[in-house]
C-alpha cells in the first residue's frame, strides 16, 4: 500500500485554504491574519470563493501584522457533471479573462440563490431580505447557499449552519440547483494565463460528490496545466489520500493542505490542515505576484 505521510505540524505549515467575510465565512481578513499569527501558522491563505475582493484588506493585515499571506481564490467549476472547487494562488488580479470569469460566476450564484430562496420561501418563514442581512460585505460578498443557511439559522429553522447543509441547503434537498459554472478545463487554462498556480481543492471528498474526479480527468487536466492537488483535506478519506498522492507523485504535482476554514460558519479549526513551506515556496516562485508580507 502507498505510504501516506503526515501534514506539517502546525508550527511550520502554512494554512492555504480559508475564507472569510467576503464569501461564506464569518471572520475579516484582519481576524483571519491575527487568528493563524497567533495559532502558531508559519503563514496563510485567503481563498474566497470566486472573488479577490478581501486581497487588499489581508495584505493590509499582512503588513501590518508582519505576517505571510497568500493571495488566492477557491473557483467552482465543472469536469463532466462534477462538481469541482480549484485553488487559484498568485495569479494577477487584473487578468481581463479572471475578472470575466469571476463576474459571470457570482452572477450565476446569485440568481441561483434567489430562485432557491423564492421556492424555500413558499413552505418556510424566509426572504431575500433575511438572506441579504446574513452577506457581511454588500455587493463585494460572493453570495452563496451559506448565506441561506445562516438566514435559516436567524428565523430559528435550524440552529447553525451545518444543521441546515445537512437539511434544506443540501445537494440532496428538493431547493437545491447546482451552480452554473465554468469548465475545469477553462479554469487551469484562466489561471495559467493569469500567471497563477492551480491546484484541485478535496478532490476525494465523497461527501460533496457521488462520483469523483477520475484518475483519467485529472491526468487530462495535468496535461493542461494543473499545477497540484490538495491532499490534506478532513473530507479527503485516506484512501482517497493515497490515491492523490500516487498522482502526484507520478505527475510531479504540488501536495498541498488547508483547513477549509470559514470562522463559525464551519467547524473546521484554522491550521488543523497544513502546507509545508518548501511547497509554499514552489506556489511563489510560479506565480505572477509577489507574497504580501510585513517586508513590503
Amino acid at each position: 500500500m502507498f505510504h501516506v505521510a503526515e501534514s506539517p505540524e502546525l508550527s511550520t505549515g502554512w494554512d492555504l485554504h480559508c475564507h472569510t467575510v467576503y464569501s461564506d465565512g464569518t471572520c475579516t481578513p484582519a481576524q483571519m491574519v491575527t487568528l493563524a499569527k497567533n495559532s502558531g501558522l508559519a503563514g496563510v491563505a485567503i481563498t474566497d470563493h470566486d472573488t479577490t475582493a478581501g486581497w487588499a484588506d489581508a495584505a493590509e493585515a499582512a503588513h501590518r501584522n508582519n505576517f505571510p499571506v497568500l493571495r488566492g481564490t477557491e473557483i467552482t467549476a465543472d469536469d463532466s457533471n462534477v462538481s469541482v472547487h480549484m485553488l487559484a494562488y498568485q495569479y494577477d488580479p487584473a487578468d481581463s479573462n479572471i475578472v470575466a470569469l469571476f463576474e459571470r460566476t457570482r452572477q450565476a450564484r446569485l440568481k441561483r440563490a434567489k430562485v432557491m430562496v423564492a421556492a424555500i420561501a413558499q413552505d418556510y418563514p424566509i426572504t431575500w431580505d433575511d438572506v441579504m442581512r446574513q452577506v457581511k460585505e454588500g455587493e463585494k460578498t460572493t453570495v452563496g447557499r451559506p448565506h441561506i443557511a445562516d438566514a435559516l439559522v436567524a428565523a430559528g429553522i435550524y440552529s447553525n449552519r451545518s444543521q441546515a447543509f445537512a437539511g434544506l441547503c443540501s445537494s440532496r434537498s428538493p431547493y437545491y440547483l447546482p451552480t452554473p459554472s465554468p469548465t475545469t478545463h477553462e479554469v487551469v487554462a484562466a489561471v495559467r494565463a493569469a500567471g497563477g498556480v492551480s491546484v484541485i481543492a478535496h478532490a476525494g471528498d465523497k461527501k460533496r460528490n457521488r462520483t469523483l474526479l477520475s484518475d483519467r480527468q485529472i491526468e487530462m487536466l495535468i496535461g493542461e496545466g494543473l499545477n497540484g492537488l490538495e491532499v490534506w483535506h478532513r473530507d479527503n478519506s485516506e484512501e482517497q489520500r493515497e490515491r492523490l498522492l500516487r498522482i502526484a507523485q507520478q505527475h510531479h504535482l504540488l501536495v498541498t493542505g488547508g483547513s477549509d476554514w470559514h470562522g463559525a460558519g464551519k467547524p473546521n479549526k484554522l491550521g488543523e490542515h497544513t502546507t509545508d513551506q518548501q511547497t509554499v515556496d514552489q506556489i511563489l516562485d510560479m506565480g505572477a505576484i509577489t507574497l504580501a508580507d510585513g517586508q513590503q
